[in-house]
């Protein structure tokens, strides 16, 4: 049996937190989509760089999940996030993701949330 949406959010927010992006990475399908902060981007190249920017970005991370919708493979993740840059400011944000999974990994993470209050 697969693991569940939250389950695979989890672990994909715990190596986001530990800022390594070949872990975040093993979290998508080859052929996944997101869509953020700048767009659209398939599959792992344009993917990872989201994540390589975002890593070069902010040097901490922490994410909790304070609520969930979960219908079979699909769900509503609401988050709470704080970023830390290398000057030490933290930013914290909240938002929605809304993910599709298979076989144990992401297929799609539409992430929704204010850039604004991120320096």
């Amino acid at each position: 049996m697969s693991e569940g949406p939250r389950a695979i959010a989890e672990a994909y927010w715990r190596d986001e937190s530990a800022r390594d992006v070949d872990a975040v990475m093993s979290h998508y399908h080859p052929d996944a989509e997101f869509v953020g902060p700048g767009g659209r981007r398939v599959g792992h190249t344009e993917i990872r760089q989201y994540y390589e920017d975002s890593c070069a970005a902010f040097l901490g991370l922490r994410v909790e999940i304070v609520d969930e919708l979960v219908v079979g493979n699909r769900a509503a993740l609401e988050w709470e996030a704080e970023l830390t840059d290398h000057e030490g400011r933290r930013f914290l944000i909240s938002g929605v993701n809304l993910v599709l999974v298979r076989e144990g990994r992401f297929v799609s993470v539409h992430s929704y949330f204010d850039t604004s209050t991120i320096g």
